[in-house]
């Protein structure tokens, strides 16, 4: 059995095809729940609410540090803008990944070694960024959060409607990153069934071993005399008669047996 590593077929396109329905709604879903989060929606909110339940720190402590001209401190990714930024970011990048992948695999030639590069690339990514909703605030020791607090509270928690909307809209976001993430992961197990060894490497095997076979290199005697289109002249013991030999014996008034036994 030879393995090949680049040029493997899928084991089922049906179930590529069935995985991209879903994918692509999830697509959908993550670039308007990130795409509406952007410049700063709700994010600023949400701090200051867990700030005012005493869940975590406040953002004043920016305002706190420009006041008396301190260096800005590291703000927790959970409430910086980078999250929000890279969210937005790698849901466009789904979507333009998919819509590659669909081409590719229409023209065959979206293999399972580069989906495998692919699909572990996107599932990093989503991972990082569900570890950045639901990460730690530990910027205040006074109110350490080890997980935010739209994340493992409900959102009835704060009596303003306009907070548990803006909480709602985040456990939202953090919903469709997770399916997205459950996506990849299925599709990261479609690529490995695919680079597994099966049968059609043993079948490619044989083909390649029947090709060689009906080679003209391996083609011998008439084989080779057919493959060439030349054609086999009869042969009298060892010397060989055509037409124009004979013609040749016929002017010379010398048969061909005659000649062969003399």
């Amino acid at each position: 059995m030879t393995y090949k590593l680049l040029r493997r077929n899928w084991r089922s396109t049906r179930a590529m095809y069935y995985t991209m329905i879903p994918e692509l709604l999830g697509t959908v879903a993550v670039l308007v729940m990130f795409g509406i989060s952007q410049p700063d929606l709700y994010r600023t909110k949400l701090w200051r609410a867990g700030s005012e339940l005493g869940f975590n720190s406040s953002p004043s402590v920016i305002l706190w540090a420009y006041a008396n001209y301190e260096p800005q401190p590291t703000l927790p990714f959970v409430w910086s803008q980078t999250l929000t930024n890279f969210n937005v970011a790698i849901s466009v990048l789904s979507l333009f990944l998919l819509l590659t992948k669909l081409i590719a695999f229409i023209m065959h030639v979206w293999f399972p070694i580069i989906a495998l590069v692919v699909n572990i690339s996107l599932i990093a990514l989503y991972v990082t960024s569900l570890a950045g909703q639901a990460g730690p605030d530990y910027l205040d020791p006074q109110h350490p959060s080890r997980i935010a607090w739209y994340i493992a509270k409900p959102c009835t928690v704060a009596a303003n409607l306009s907070v548990q909307n803006s909480c709602r809209l985040a456990k939202g976001g953090f919903a469709a990153a997770c399916i997205m993430l459950g996506i990849y992961a299925i599709n990261l197990g479609l690529n490995i069934w695919a680079l597994l060894p099966n049968e059609d490497d043993r079948k490619e095997v044989i083909d390649d071993d029947n090709e060689s076979t009906s080679s003209p290199a391996a083609l011998k005697g008439g084989s080779q005399w057919e493959m060439h289109g030349i054609p086999q002249t009869p042969r009298t013991g060892t010397v060989p008669f055509t037409p124009r030999t004979m013609a040749f014996n016929t002017l010379e008034r010398k048969l061909p047996l005659r000649n062969q036994y003399s």
